[in-house]
């Protein structure tokens, strides 16, 4: 994705973002604690750059790195969320065929002709996320998040090739378009299915973990600020009981901040066994899980009994 027609275009973000450590800084300043193996990652995919690949379990905040890296640059978040069946015209492009068909009408009606260049040119181009990054005028990238590629299906990851490898897409009516500004590429993946050689050779890649406790504490207070920090450890404590159990869904940070800014709503200072059971639903989202944590015991769930 690099080279000498980019070398201008990189110039910004080399200048935004000098070192590791500077952006670990900048990802801090906008509520992203990132860890040095993947604060270094992030930095890779800025200044090499290259596609970054980000697998972990999900809420452990994969989609909230790329978020972070677009509001530390103070450039565009182009989502492009993935789901079985996408294919490139909700990805790419698509044609405006209602607005061609009416133009076809008028100039008969006229009795004009329109040529296939007039039908199938700019104007009734319908721009969708890829299209659209390419197309960012500058002068710092957009960042791209091809979100959970897992979802995707091989055809659509054979698709993608293109525009990792070389930045530029190829649409048959207008020709190839390369980006002047390459975009800064983000995939999640949470690992529902195994994702193709070609397509991890062209990216970086880091598996984000579940932090520490007392990251996630840290985590939680930036999120939740008004938030005792007794009840974010408390909290803290409690999911990492539960991502130690049979639980088919552990929770993620997403749900310990969800959880916290729940007791929160209800004044809870403190989590014991009756907070617990009222604010369930906000950290475990399926029935069995809960009735799994209910048999255990909530005073196991709130650090107050071993089971």
């Amino acid at each position: 994705m690099s080279g000498p027609a980019h070398a201008g275009a990189e110039e910004p973000v080399r200048a935004a973002v000098p070192d590791v450590e500077t952006l670990a800084r900048q990802l801090s300043d906008v509520d992203y604690l990132a860890e040095e193996g993947l604060a270094t990652a992030l930095f890779f995919a800025l200044r090499l750059p290259q596609p970054l690949l980000l697998e972990g379990e999900a809420g452990v905040g994969k989609t909230a790195a790329a978020k972070a890296l677009a509001a530390l640059l103070d450039t565009p978040l182009i989502r492009l969320q993935c789901y079985e069946g996408i294919d490139a015209a909700e990805a790419l492009y698509e044609w405006n065929y209602q607005r061609q068909l009416l133009r076809i009408r008028l100039a008969e009606a006229a009795e004009d002709a329109v040529s296939e260049d007039r039908l199938f040119s700019d104007e009734y181009l319908i721009r969708r996320p890829l299209l659209q990054a390419l197309e960012h005028p500058g002068p710092r990238p957009a960042v791209l998040l091809i979100d959970e590629i897992d979802r995707a299906d091989d055809d659509f990851e054979a698709f993608l090739l293109e525009l990792l490898a070389e930045s530029s897409i190829t649409i048959p009516e207008l020709g190839t378009i390369h980006a002047t500004h390459p975009p800064v590429v983000v995939l999640t993946s949470n690992r529902t299915r195994d994702l193709h050689d070609a397509l991890k050779r062209r990216c970086l890649y880091h598996w984000i973990d579940y932090p520490s406790t007392e990251r996630e504490v840290e985590i939680v207070r930036r999120r939740v600020p008004d938030a005792a920090r007794e009840l974010a450890v408390d909290v803290a404590g409690a999911v990492r009981r539960l991502r130690a159990s049979d639980v088919q869904k552990p929770p993620g940070i997403a749900e310990a901040i969800d959880w916290v800014s729940a007791l929160r709503l209800l004044g809870v200072e403190r989590l014991d066994a009756a907070a617990a059971e009222r604010t369930l639903g906000s950290v475990l989202k399926y029935r069995e899980d809960q009735e799994l944590t209910r048999e255990r015991g909530l005073a196991w769930l709130t650090g107050v009994g071993d089971a």
